[in-house]
C-alpha cells in the first residue's frame, strides 16, 4: 500500500525559504521516501558537459563541497569540462574540531591533485578565504580554487530547532540541505560563475530528487543555473572511495551535526 505524504517547507527560525517549495512525497513500504516522477539526473548532467564539449566551452562551477572525500570523484568528474571552485560551507558540522579537520582535508586533497596535474607545488596556506590550486601553465578546465564560507554554526541550530528528533533525511535534513544550497546558489550569483552544484548527490544517503529540485528551485530564485547531478551513478560513488583510499583521506562516519551522530 502506497501513502502520498507532501511536505511544505516554509521559513523556520528566520531560515527565508524558497515559497514554492514544497516536495511531494510517496512514501513506499520497505523502500524509503522518493520524489514521484523521478529524473535521472545524472543523464541530465552528461547532456550538460557533451553541450559544453560540443561548443568547446569551458564554464565555471561554484561546487558546495560536504567534505573531501564526496568532494573526490566530483572535482575528478567536472574538471574535465570546467573550471571549479570548491565551496567549503557546512554550518550543520556543530564540533568545531570535526569542521576543522573536514576543512583541512579538503585543500590537502586539492593541492595534491592539483600537484598531479602539474607536477607543480600548489600548497594552500590558511584556512579562510579564496585561494587557487591553479598553476601557471595549467588550461583553465583543469582548474580548482577553494573558498571556504562562514563558519555559523547558529545558523543551522536556528533551521533545526524543533525538529531535533526528526530521523536522518527527514524535515531537518531537508532545510540543511536548503540552507547550504542557499548560500552557494547566493554566492555563485554574487561572483558571476556559471552554475552552482554540490557534491551531496553523491552519497547513497542522500536523495538527489531532493536536492537537484532544491537546487533548481534557488537557481530561478537567484538567476544563477543549477547543474543537475547524481555523482553517486555510473560508478561515482565507488571511484570516491578509490580515491579516499588513494589520498589517505578521513572518511567520517556520521553527516555533520550532532544529531546525525545519534
Amino acid at each position: 500500500m502506497t501513502e502520498n505524504v507532501i511536505l511544505g517547507l516554509t521559513g523556520n527560525a528566520g531560515l527565508r525559504m524558497t515559497g514554492d517549495v514544497v516536495l511531494r512525497l510517496t512514501v513506499k513500504k520497505k523502500s524509503g521516501i522518493s520524489l514521484e516522477n523521478k529524473i535521472n539526473y545524472q543523464k541530465e548532467l552528461e547532456k550538460e558537459t557533451k553541450k559544453w564539449s560540443e561548443l568547446g566551452v569551458c564554464p565555471t562551477i561554484l561546487l558546495h563541497c560536504c567534505c573531501a572525500p564526496c568532494a573526490s570523484y566530483c572535482m575528478e568528474y567536472l574538471s574535465q569540462f570546467a573550471g571549479l571552485t570548491a565551496f567549503y560551507y557546512n554550518p550543520n558540522i556543530t564540533d568545531e574540531n570535526e569542521y576543522r579537520h573536514r576543512v583541512s582535508e579538503l585543500k590537502r586533497l586539492i593541492d595534491e591533485m592539483m600537484r598531479e596535474k602539474t607536477g607543480a607545488d600548489t600548497k594552500m596556506d590558511g584556512i579562510g578565504g579564496n585561494e587557487t590550486g591553479l598553476s601557471a601553465g595549467m588550461l583553465p578546465g583543469n582548474r580548482i580554487d577553494f573558498m571556504e564560507g562562514e563558519y555559523v554554526p547558529e545558523r543551522f541550530y536556528e533551521i533545526a530547532k524543533g525538529l531535533e528528533n526528526e530521523p536522518e533525511c527527514g524535515r531537518r535534513c531537508i532545510l540543511c540541505y536548503e540552507l547550504r544550497l542557499r548560500k552557494t546558489a547566493e554566492e555563485a550569483a554574487k561572483g558571476g560563475y556559471d552554475y552552482f552544484t554540490t557534491t551531496l548527490t553523491i552519497s547513497p544517503l542522500k536523495d538527489a530528487q531532493v536536492l537537484n529540485h532544491l537546487g533548481q528551485k534557488l537557481a530561478a530564485e537567484y538567476g544563477v543555473k543549477y547543474l543537475p547531478s547524481d555523482f553517486k551513478k555510473n560508478g561515482g560513488y565507488k571511484r570516491s572511495i578509490e580515491l579516499s583510499k588513494k589520498y589517505n583521506l578521513y572518511r567520517q562516519n556520521f553527516c555533520g551535526c550532532e544529531f546525525s551522530r545519534r
